[in-house]
C-alpha cells in the first residue's frame, strides 16, 4: 500500500471514529435554557415637543412680565390649533447678570476680588406639548414660534399603540423560540418531537438569564437652541420615524 493510500485510510479512520463517537452521546433527559427574542418596528403615532420663551432686561420685573405674557399667548396658540394636544408648563428660571470682570493690564494692575455688580436679569420658562396629531404637527408648532422658540422634539408610541402591540410581540417572541427549540434538536441530532417545553419565562428573571436590554426605539430626533423666531414664521418639516420595540423570554425544555 502506498503512503497516500494510508494516509487516505487514517483519515477516513479518523473521521469514522469521530462520527461514532458523536452518535454514542446519549442526549435523553437533558435540560437545555434556550433565550429568545423578539421584535416589531412600527410607525411613531405620538410627538413630544419642548418649547421655550426667554427674556433679557435691566429689570427683573419687565423680563418676567414679557416672559408670561409669550407663555400665554403661545399656550392659546397651540390650543387653537391642536385642542386635543396636552401642555404642561416647568422650569420657570429666574438668573441674575452679572458684569463681566475687568481684565487686567500694566495700567490697571489686579484689584482685590469683590462681587461683581448686577447688570440685569434673565427670566425664562419651558412648555411640554404632547400629541397625536402628527399631520397638523408642523402649522401647530409654527403657530407658536414667534412666541416660543422649538428646544426639542422626539417622536415616538402612544401608550396605546403600545397596548395594541402586546398579543403581536408575544407571538413573535414565542416563534423565535420554537425556531431556536428547532435548530438545537437538529445539532443534538434529535427530534423537535422529543423537546418537552418545561419553563416559559417571559420576565427572564431566572438566574440562568442575563438582564434583559431596556427596549431600543428607533426614533426621530431633533435639538435646537434657536433664538426668539420673527413675527411670521415658516412651517418646519418633521418626519416621526419608527420606533422598535422587542420582548425577551427564556425557555426551559427537556429532551424525553
Amino acid at each position: 500500500m502506498t503512503p497516500s493510500r494510508k494516509l487516505m485510510l487514517g483519515a477516513a479512520l479518523a473521521a469514522a471514529c469521530i462520527a461514532a463517537q458523536a452518535q454514542s452521546v446519549q442526549t435523553t433527559g437533558t435540560t437545555v435554557v434556550v433565550p429568545a427574542t423578539g421584535e416589531l418596528s412600527v410607525p411613531n403615532d405620538q410627538a413630544r415637543v419642548t418649547l421655550q420663551v426667554e427674556e433679557q432686561d435691566k429689570d427683573k420685573t419687565a423680563a418676567a412680565s414679557r416672559v408670561n405674557l409669550k407663555m400665554k399667548q403661545g399656550i392659546d396658540a397651540l390650543k387653537r390649533q391642536d385642542p386635543q394636544a396636552t401642555l404642561k408648563s416647568y422650569g420657570y428660571y429666574t438668573y441674575a447678570i452679572y458684569a463681566e470682570p475687568q481684565p487686567v493690564t500694566a495700567q490697571q494692575p489686579r484689584q482685590p476680588a469683590k462681587a461683581r455688580p448686577i447688570v440685569g436679569w434673565r427670566v425664562g420658562q419651558y412648555l411640554d406639548m404632547t400629541t397625536q396629531n402628527l399631520a397638523q404637527l408642523p402649522k401647530t408648532v409654527s403657530s407658536a414660534q414667534s412666541l416660543l422658540s422649538l428646544n426639542g422634539l422626539q417622536f415616538g408610541l402612544s401608550p396605546a399603540a403600545t397596548k395594541k402591540l402586546d398579543a403581536a410581540l408575544f407571538d413573535a417572541t414565542y416563534k423565535n423560540l420554537e425556531e431556536r427549540v428547532s435548530f438545537i434538536s437538529a445539532s443534538m441530532h434529535r427530534s423537535p418531537a422529543d423537546a418537552v417545553l418545561e419553563t416559559v419565562d417571559f420576565e427572564g428573571s431566572g438566574n440562568y438569564a442575563a438582564p434583559a436590554a431596556a427596549p431600543m426605539a428607533k426614533m426621530a430626533m431633533m435639538r435646537s437652541d434657536m433664538a426668539q423666531e420673527a413675527a411670521s414664521v415658516a412651517e418646519p418639516s418633521f418626519e416621526p420615524g419608527e420606533s422598535t420595540v422587542s420582548m425577551r423570554l427564556v425557555g426551559k425544555v427537556r429532551f424525553k
